[in-house]
């Protein structure tokens, strides 16, 4: 089942990790207290070598109540500890009274204040002895106690919590913080996303209502008209030098009708047409003043265009169609 008001912790952050001072500026006369990595594993051992568990009171009246007479009664208990690195040093099985629970939830005692003993030469805390609940703790920073927190109980299967978990990217075992901690961060991801997608809408905006820039752009029907007039000079060019061709080569196009035909092909094909096509120099003789003569054989070719199929190797068919016959 997963609460996320009216529960209390089960794991208290008891010190932070790293060198630290109370606010009224203990310890004095060296750096400040200090829990890491390299001192915090003797710190668990001597709280695991108990065999009671450590209390946890109110106010500290545990100290003071030989002085005062009054009575200390407990608000809860832990025996584990644990720590975590740049984070502290946390207590992970606390049981609380159900006074201490309704005094929490109710924001009566919001902070801990743990009792610790340490080397006085350099300030490295060597055990836990004691914490207590109070509204003003020595420690700045720990946690927060009536803060909403998530409560996963372990000793039942439930889906949900599983599948929570998983969403999360968390272990089956992740604690309140580890919880938190993820949800936190899905609230940034989702507001730095939030953030992106507004500025991209803007910048859309923002382009729609600019102008092409004339420099760098041209309008389609403009470069519609130059392609079709680059296309109309690419024809004329290519027309002209067809003329030129058949012009430089009327000893291997020496007929009109051979002609004609050559100024119908590609410049590419006249061209490999003409490398290989033979020159007939003597049909200009059988020419009158330059002029066809008019008899006609059997296929309906001149003798000049006879001719012209015999030495150029093109059938009688395929000439009468480059002519347009069939």
């Amino acid at each position: 089942m997963v609460e996320l008001n009216g529960t209390v912790p089960t794991e208290i952050k008891l010190t932070p990790s790293g060198t630290f001072r109370a606010k009224d500026g203990r310890p004095h006369g060296i750096s400040g207290w200090s829990v890491t990595s390299l001192n915090s594993q003797s710190i668990i051992d001597s709280v695991a070598s108990l065999r009671d568990q450590v209390l946890i009171d109110y106010e500290h009246q545990t100290l003071y109540s030989r002085e005062n007479g009054k009575p200390s009664p407990a608000a809860g208990w832990f025996k584990n500890i644990e720590y975590r690195e740049n984070d502290g040093l946390y207590a992970t099985d606390v049981e609380w009274t159900e006074a201490a629970k309704s005094a929490i939830q109710d924001k009566e005692y919001r902070y801990i204040s743990p009792v610790l003993t340490f080397d006085k030469t350099t300030g490295e805390v060597t055990s836990i002895l004691m914490a207590a609940l109070v509204n003003y703790p020595a420690l700045d920073g720990l946690n927060d106690l009536a803060a909403a927190h998530f409560n996963f109980n372990t000793t039942k299967e439930n889906p949900m919590n599983k599948e929570l978990l998983a969403l999360l990217g968390l272990s089956m075992d992740a604690d309140d913080g580890a919880v938190l901690s993820a949800v936190k961060a899905l609230q940034t991801k989702q507001a730095t996303q939030v953030e992106q997608v507004t500025a991209l809408s803007a910048e859309i905006v923002a382009l729609k209502d600019k102008a092409p820039d004339s420099a760098k752009y041209v309008p389609v029907a403009v470069v519609t008209e130059l392609q079709t007039q680059l296309a109309a000079l690419s024809t004329g060019i290519e027309d002209g030098k067809i003329e030129k061709l058949i012009a430089s080569n009327l000893t291997k196009l020496p007929t009109e009708s051979l002609q004609k035909w050559a100024a119908t092909q590609s410049l590419e094909s006249l061209s490999a047409y003409l490398e290989n096509a033979p020159e007939v120099s003597a049909l200009g003789a059988m020419q009158s003043g330059g002029k066809t003569p008019d008899a006609q054989d059997e296929n309906g070719l001149t003798a000049d265009e006879v001719a012209v199929c015999a030495a150029t190797g093109i059938s009688v068919e395929d000439f009468k169609k480059s002519k347009g016959e069939k």
